[in-house]
């Protein structure tokens, strides 16, 4: 995991930045592959960055028709549902921009729980490229949790320990709810990965997740892709970093 994260006066310049770098890699994907496959996340900070993207003047600068658009977790309530991260990024994003609905897919958070990561799952095999290692999104947008969560891998659940399924449900105690995510293999498989945070609520779990050392029980700590995952502060969530994590 990268010890150098990019840092930002504050969330509008985080939006902003991340905003041109998922323009520059859908474009660089479309242009290489000829489609875009990319995961959004739920959040306040991805919202920013959903309604940057939808802007006139970034709207028109991603070929949508190329795009295919994938949930990295899922609430169990239905769409239009006020917790629903679908609902969020069809108000914030996907209604701004001319992607075919049929190249939305999102996660059935209405249906039983075990029902609905199941196809889901099935979604992710039909339409991901495979390649050697397993289906892959080109990119995955994550939030990051006070808790070290990530998508919906929450500390001490079992999802963390699934490596064959790309989606499974998963039951957070704490919140005595059930949710659907995609697993850690699909996240590590990805060709990109882009973690957004922002807040000084969230400035001891950033601390924790690039300078303690990895084993921790902080799901984060268990990204190890094949690349580097690219992290977008702003300078209240970069408070505790050290000066070497943040040079």
């Amino acid at each position: 995991m990268t010890k150098h994260p990019r840092i930002f006066d504050n969330a509008a310049a985080v939006f902003s930045a991340a905003a041109d770098r998922v323009l520059e890699l859908g474009g660089r994907a479309i242009a290489e592959r000829g489609v875009f496959h990319l995961a959004l996340a739920g959040g306040s900070t991805p919202e920013g960055l959903y309604r940057e993207l939808a802007r006139p003047e970034r709207a028109g600068a991603l070929a949508w028709e190329r795009t295919h658009i994938y949930f990295g977790d899922e609430r169990c309530v239905p769409p239009d549902n006020t917790q629903s991260n679908f609902r969020m990024a069809q108000q914030s994003l996907l209604r701004h921009v001319p992607v075919p609905a049929g190249q939305v897919h999102r996660i059935r958070g209405e249906d039983e729980p075990h029902a609905a990561a199941a196809a889901y799952e099935e979604l992710l095999a039909r339409y991901l490229p495979q390649t050697e290692g397993g289906w892959q999104l080109d990119l995955i947008l994550l939030g990051l949790g006070p808790d070290g969560h990530i998508a919906s891998l929450f500390p001490e659940t079992d999802i963390l320990g699934k490596r064959k399924a790309l989606a499974a449900p998963v039951f957070v105690p704490k919140l005595d709810s059930w949710r659907i995510s995609v697993t850690l293999p699909v996240i590590n498989h990805a060709r990109h990965i882009m973690l957004l945070v922002s807040g000084a609520g969230k400035a001891e779990v950033v601390r924790q997740a690039l300078e303690v050392t990895p084993g921790t029980a902080l799901p984060v700590q268990l990204i190890r892709p094949r690349g580097v995952p690219e992290w977008f502060l702003d300078r209240d969530a970069a408070r505790e970093l050290g000066p070497e994590a943040r040079s």
